[in-house]
């Protein structure tokens, strides 16, 4: 008796149905929980309000609440969680301001964030680029927002403007522990580059929104010379290139001057009239104020310098480091 072959195609399409079915209940079973969470938090904050001691209370109600829900959802509600979902209600009182689709994961992230403007930068761009949690912590870790501020100055920093402009895609530093090479080495410009192909999708994660890869060692030619620059991308926020110039040493003058070089050639021979002016950006060991003031980066307003590192630095240092520069 002969038997039938399954239909493949019926049997994908079935798997297809199932698995999204299966991913919108598992986000609507994620976002009702957010917005319990938010209730309880609200609830909290209510009955605390209520006591003439409010700290001392308040550590009161919240071990009186960890035992009274611990025999029915066990430690998922203990005293520590309990002051998490507290903060998460302090932390955005206003309901119509909890996005459905941020996990409570990304929640008790972006909790500990206590300046508002970069905690909202921070939901936006959850959503917005799709960030795991992992990345988001690893952002959040990396003052991944102070670091797109450190490239504006203050007058830059305090307009407000919703169009996008280039600083908003610019970091200083760059923190490149991914690409695992020893922090306390020197490293040669081609180990780095390498290094960046090798670990492409966090390179590019580390850029920011809007970047695709376009070409490394990319050839330029003159009438009388060809030139290579390092890497190049496209920002399609920017509808621009933007050229990147890797420098193992201190930023010097006349690494500046290659990478104003490889701009303007970039603009004359790749960019296409729908293109706007491309950005070059300085990848180097170390920055030098000095430097940067006496050159073309204080005039070109396409031109970057900024510092890499190759460990994650503490918040303390990365604070330093940022305060520094602006």
């Amino acid at each position: 008796m002969a038997v039938d072959k399954p239909n493949n195609f019926l049997v994908g399409e079935i798997k297809v149905i199932l698995q999204k079915a299966r991913q919108q209940a598992t986000n609507a079973v994620n976002s009702a929980m957010v917005f319990a969470y938010w209730e309880i938090g609200k609830r909290i904050v209510e009955e605390e309000q209520k006591g003439s001691e409010r700290a001392q209370y308040g550590a009161h109600l919240l071990s009186q609440l960890a035992k009274g829900l611990s025999d029915d959802f066990g430690k998922s509600f203990d005293a520590r969680e309990l002051r998490r979902i507290r903060q998460f209600y302090l932390s955005f009182p206003i309901r119509d301001t909890v996005r459905p689709e941020l996990s409570w994961s990304h929640y008790r992230l972006l909790i500990r964030v206590e300046n508002k403007k970069a905690r909202q930068f921070y939901v936006t761009e959850s959503i917005g680029q799709h960030w795991s949690t992992r990345k988001l912590d690893r952002n959040i870790g990396s003052q991944y927002y102070n670091r797109i501020l450190s490239s504006k100055s203050q007058s830059q920093i305090t307009k407000e403007d919703v169009s996008p402009s280039k600083l908003d895609f610019i970091k200083d530093p760059y923190i490149l522990e991914f690409l695992e090479l020893p922090p306390n080495l020197t490293h040669k410009e081609k180990d780095i580059e390498d290094a960046i192909i090798a670990h492409l999708h966090n390179f590019l994660l580390e850029l920011g929104k809007g970047f695709a890869f376009v070409a490394r060692q990319k050839l330029i030619r003159s009438e009388t010379s060809d030139f290579f620059i390092d890497l190049v991308f496209y920002n399609y926020h920017l509808k621009c290139f933007v050229v990147i110039d890797i420098k193992a040493g201190k930023l010097s003058h006349q690494d500046i001057g290659q990478l104003d070089m490889y701009v303007r050639m970039f603009d004359e021979i790749e960019k296409t009239e729908s293109d706007n002016p491309t950005i070059g950006i300085l990848l180097c060991a170390d920055t030098d104020n000095v430097v940067a003031k006496y050159s073309v980066l204080n005039d070109q307003k396409n031109l970057f310098a900024s510092k890499y590192q190759m460990y994650l630095p503490s918040e303390q240092e990365l604070q330093s480091f940022i305060e520094k520069d602006l």
